[in-house]
């Protein structure tokens, strides 16, 4: 057989894979800087479901084959295939399921995914503005084909969350009439388009907006009506199923919920002494986390705070880059952005292009405000930038070339990534970044966010007992309800940010449980490999090895990094 009738290896299996998902999800294509995606959008109907999910199913027949192959075996195609087999079996449980005929979300679903998409698209060119114009136009048929799935849902009795359905439907008016006088999200984006294009952007932008109208209206009159009394949680099976989706594992979720449990405690004790020294006899770490909300360091103003924020990622990249990581020079480029209105109130991460034309940018939703206190934004932005998903995210496409573009790209793993991020955050405190009392307790505030939700989101879910030992309703099995009550407790963020989150919970049942989980798999599979070479143990080269592996779910993660 000559070598090129040969089969592929596994990672020419998934780059094929990449080829293939491009073309038929735009969305990916943007993300990934295919400039021929900037005028698509994908098919959301229950027939651009099954095509994705067809192209799954061809790509393990493929992947079973190259397994076969000599050099299969090594370290890099082994890894590769791992996880392109681990990903596409859980993508699949998950549409078999049906899944995505009932996906309803404050922040996860097709919809969510049109409209962010606009914001990494190429604007710099007339050429791409016209792109823009052509995107905008396939808003229409994107969003029908979504309502049709939900009807088929509808039809099979499968139904999306209430207390989700409802944000939804806000977040859609919120999306047409961005000002009040109904001019909608899509018409403010092209409002900086050129003159030239001015009408036509125009018209495009008024047909999306007009589509969002139309489904926000069959979501109030049909669909909320039609779900109002189905149930806000998953249940055992599909939770089970997400967790393996988020998360890259079969997780004991019992013994998942204890360690929440057990991190708690831990934390609240930590908590405690810190903020002893912020606000000496304050009755809870939350009292004197509402005074610095108060009398804490600040920023003013959203543009001052966005230039701060890029400082912050600055600095760290100057002060970790040689010492504890060792960076290209095209990782260290990170903007600051400010998020577009009407989304989610967490900040988040968007990863660099392939050839990191578009780097790689935080986000900070203000929700209105206009003063940031400091305490809250800096273990954030190690999370959200440097140390976190930037170094991660931007270094797997730096080394995409040795991995496969599927590892370093659409085969991440959110536990994985989420947590990195939270290990980053944890890493600048022992690194000594966080000797400031505010800063230290608004560490540790983000951290005991993590470690409740993973109590909430598997209690809620499962409808699991509350500990008998615990200070909240002891004995009690978890609601919504409870849930949200717990988490505003137990949490310096304001009332819309808690209920967000909560929605967020319901409608991506076990991804907020990766964060914590997937920190304790980094922190394993550090403590594993120091054992294994005691006193050589380096950890700049193992941090480099670790980040320049790809992905990888929680099941593998921590046999990857203890072998390093």
């Amino acid at each position: 057989m000559s070598e090129t009738t040969k089969s592929p290896l596994p990672r020419e299996v998934a780059d094929a894979y990449v080829d293939a998902l491009v073309a038929l999800d735009p969305v990916t294509g943007t993300y990934l800087g295919a400039k021929e995606s900037s005028r698509k959008l994908p098919d959301t109907s229950p027939a651009g479901q099954e095509a994705l999910a067809e192209l799954a199913r061809a790509t393990l027949a493929r992947l079973d084959e190259a397994e076969r192959r000599p050099g299969a075996d090594s370290d890099i195609e082994r890894r590769c295939a791992r996880l392109l087999r681990e990903r596409l079996t859980a993508e699949l449980a998950v549409h078999e399921a049906d899944e995505g005929l009932r996906t309803v979300s404050n922040l996860h679903s097709p919809v969510h995914s049109v409209r962010e998409v606009f914001t990494v698209t190429p604007t710099e060119t007339e050429e791409d503005w016209a792109a823009v114009a052509e995107r905008l136009r396939a808003v229409p048929a994107a969003l029908r084909g979504y309502r049709e799935s939900l009807a088929v849902g509808l039809e099979r009795k499968l139904y999306g969350g209430p207390r989700a359905t409802a944000t939804f439907i806000g977040q859609l008016t919120d999306w047409s009439d961005t000002d009040g006088q109904g001019r909608g999200w899509f018409e403010d984006f092209v409002s900086q388009g050129p003159g030239a294009l001015r009408a036509e952007l125009g018209e495009a932008a008024r047909a999306a907006t007009a589509a969002v109208v139309e489904l926000r209206d069959w979501m109030r009159d049909v669909y909320a009506p039609t779900i109002e009394a189905a149930p806000d949680t998953a249940g055992r099976e599909r939770y089970a199923r997400w967790v393996r989706y988020f998360n890259g594992t079969d997780l004991d979720l019992d013994e998942a919920y204890a360690y929440g449990w057990s991190e708690y405690h831990r934390l609240l004790g930590e908590m405690k002494a810190e903020a002893e020294k912020v606000l000496p006899g304050a009755e809870t770490p939350w009292v004197a986390l509402a005074h610095l909300d108060e009398h804490g360091t600040h920023i003013e103003g959203v543009e001052e705070v966005r230039v701060w924020l890029q400082g912050l990622m600055d600095e760290a990249m100057d002060a970790l880059d040689g010492t504890h990581f060792e960076l290209a020079e095209r990782v260290r480029r990170v903007e600051s952005r400010i998020a577009p209105p009407g989304g989610a109130a967490a900040p988040y991460y968007t990863q660099p292009s392939a050839d990191f034309s578009r780097p790689g940018r935080t986000w900070l939703p203000t929700m209105g405000q206009t003063r940031f206190p400091v305490y809250d934004l800096v273990s954030t932005w190690y999370h959200e930038g440097v140390p976190g998903h930037h170094l991660q995210l931007a270094q797997w496409t730096h080394v995409a070339e040795n991995l496969s573009r599927y590892q370093a790209t659409v085969g991440m793993v959110s536990a994985n990534a989420e947590g990195w991020a939270l290990y980053a955050e944890r890493l600048m405190d022992e690194l000594g970044f966080l000797t400031d009392p505010e800063r230290r307790l608004g560490y540790l505030d983000a951290q005991m966010m993590r470690a409740v939700r993973v109590i909430i989101d598997i209690g809620m879910h499962l409808e699991l007992e509350i500990p008998a030992g615990s200070p909240f309703h002891p004995g009690e099995r978890w609601t919504p309800e409870l849930a949200q009550e717990f988490f505003g407790a137990h949490s310096s963020r304001p009332a819309d940010f808690v209920e967000s989150e909560l929605i967020r919970y319901l409608s991506m049942p076990g991804q907020a449980i990766g964060y914590t989980l997937g920190q304790r798999a980094w922190l394993q599979g550090r403590e594993n490999a120091r054992k294994r070479h005691g006193d050589a143990f380096d950890a700049k080269a193992w941090h480099m090895a670790a980040l320049s592996q790809g992905s990888l779910g929680l099941d593998d993660l921590v046999d990857e990094l203890s072998a390093l």
